[in-house]
């Protein structure tokens, strides 16, 4: 038995180590997995684990020396963010629990899901789990950054831009995890006491000022643009839209559109004249983009994006998942004459519709007749037998967001003439997507300056815009009950089931939880 713990403990070692080893300063990541490490090693003799000394890593008074290991550093944080976007939950939560998506798959496959989709998760469930454990290790490896990288000896604006990245990365995360579970421990510091690692839960509006706080330190010293080497990085305009966002999920309105408007005072962003490139490699990091997430296929360690083969149809060697729901697909506008908004047919693959190799789909592929289009790169880029490593970058921010919020904005601050403005910019660059001579009665302004009904309006223009996107469910939270309980059905209890249950685990081994 013991010869055998010790053949796993070491086929996890190799993988780990070989994953998380120290990389170059770009974003090929630095990853510092360092608790893994410590777990997986102690496993490897059932009678010195207690008092075998650790090797091969660094500690904070040997690591943080210069300015490249701080940039190794917070590499880190953003492989942790990467990591936990392809090994995901997101998607999990910000599609399948809502209307606009179903597990996918077959039956069997990833049952855990259906639970998370069906409201009946508990404690023990492993993608909660596994999303817990993924989002609270980038907001360690944040968290040491923001600690030790002030003593190092460098120069001033590349610490603070090194600092002011961690802490958009720990704002991120932890605006992921209060969405998801409400109320969680809010952890600022290294984990190195008993106090810091027992840390209790937090009310939901302690961790949004945190959220808010972080990302107005960074917006402050983060720089507007970097040079190719260092594309993808967050930016100043990141972290005011980050910050915009993060109000408008408080209801604070006039304050969120403060600060989106600093983001276009910036003047460097703008709506891509073809609502399809926005998920084309050839078009990652475009004007469009505030903040995506970096994949590259073939690195070592891993960063490429599987969700190119989760989503995929089985003939490319996909699992399916994700599979659009008939409520999603009817939200896009049709023409009397039964044309489609455009952005239909670039965000799902539906029966006799081009797929993305330039075959016709078919609805067969799919338990419920379609699958997602985006996150998925055709096989002439990726072939199926890399299937599971794409380099599509996944996009959490971009300036249609951006301008729907705004409108959403204006318009619960009763000023629906500017409220339509907004809107109606995502609704032209839809209309000038389409492949051909447009109906005139397809994506026509809106013109209501009915707070209602434009409140309506711009609900459904979130809904076709940002589909499969991973926001939905989150929306329909922070609209509130009514809309909630409307979206998902009479089982769905908002006061009971808008947030998901904190791990066993975490309950079990946090005495700030449990005393």
């Amino acid at each position: 038995m013991k010869t055998k713990i010790k053949e796993i403990s070491n086929a996890f070692k190799t993988r780990f180590m070989k994953a998380y080893a120290t990389q170059n300063e770009g974003l090929d990541y630095f990853l510092p997995a360092l608790a893994i490490f410590i777990l997986l090693t102690s496993f490897s003799s059932c009678k010195d684990f207690l008092t075998e000394e650790l090797k091969g890593s660094f500690s904070s008074e040997t690591f943080f020396q210069n300015d490249k290991q701080a940039i190794q550093a917070v590499n880190g944080v953003y492989d942790a963010v990467a990591f936990n976007s392809f090994s995901n939950a997101l998607w999990v939560f910000g599609d399948v629990a809502s209307d606009d998506a179903v597990k996918g798959g077959n039956p069997g496959d990833q049952s855990e899901i259906t639970y998370i989709d069906e409201f009946n998760a508990d404690g023990n469930n492993g993608i909660i789990s596994n999303y817990w454990a993924f989002t609270y290790e980038a907001i360690a490896r944040a968290n040491n950054v923001i600690a030790n990288v002030p003593a190092v000896p460098m120069e001033d604006e590349l610490k603070n831009r090194i600092i002011g990245e961690a802490k958009f990365l720990r704002a991120y995360s932890y605006f992921n995890l209060v969405n998801v579970f409400g109320k969680v421990p809010l952890k600022l510091l290294p984990q190195q006491t008993q106090a810091t690692i027992h840390v209790p839960l937090s009310e939901i509006s302690a961790v949004y000022q945190q959220i808010e706080k972080d990302l107005s330190d960074a917006a402050i010293v983060l720089p507007v643009s970097y040079n190719s080497p260092d594309k993808g990085r967050i930016t100043k305009s990141a972290a005011l839209a980050m910050l915009g966002k993060a109000r408008i999920y408080q209801q604070k309105w006039s304050e969120a559109l403060s600060s989106f408007q600093q983001v276009e005072a910036l003047g460097i962003h703008r709506l891509l004249a073809n609502y399809a490139d926005n998920f084309k490699i050839a078009f990652e990091n475009s004007e469009e983009s505030i903040f995506e997430i970096q994949h590259k296929t073939g690195s070592n360690p891993f960063t490429g994006n599987a969700l190119n083969q989760w989503f995929a149809p089985p003939a490319e060697g996909g699992y399916y998942f994700n599979a659009p729901t008939q409520s999603l697909v009817d939200a896009f506008e049709r023409s009397v004459t039964g044309e489609a908004d455009p952005r239909l047919d670039a965000s799902v693959g539906r029966d006799g519709q081009l797929w993305l190799n330039g075959e016709l789909f078919s609805a067969t592929w799919s338990p419920t007749g379609f699958l997602t289009k985006k996150h998925q790169q055709p096989l002439s880029e990726i072939p199926s037998s890399l299937k599971g490593d794409g380099d599509l970058n996944y996009i959490y921010l971009r300036y249609a967001d951006l301008l729907l919020m705004k409108a959403e904005a204006f318009n619960e601050t009763g000023k629906a003439d500017s409220a339509i403005v907004n809107l109606n910019k995502v609704r032209l660059r839809a209309r000038n997507s389409f492949n051909g001579e447009i109906p005139s009665d397809l994506l026509a302004n809106i013109t209501t300056t009915d707070q209602n009904q434009l409140r309506t309006a711009i609900r459904k223009e979130r809904r076709v815009e940002l589909a499969q996107e991973f926001h939905r469910y989150f929306d329909l939270m922070r609209w509130g009950k009514a809309e909630a309980e409307a979206a998902l059905g009479q089982d769905f209890n908002y006061d009971t089931k808008r947030h998901f249950p904190i791990p066993q685990a975490e309950t079990d081994a946090n005495q700030g939880i449990n005393p």
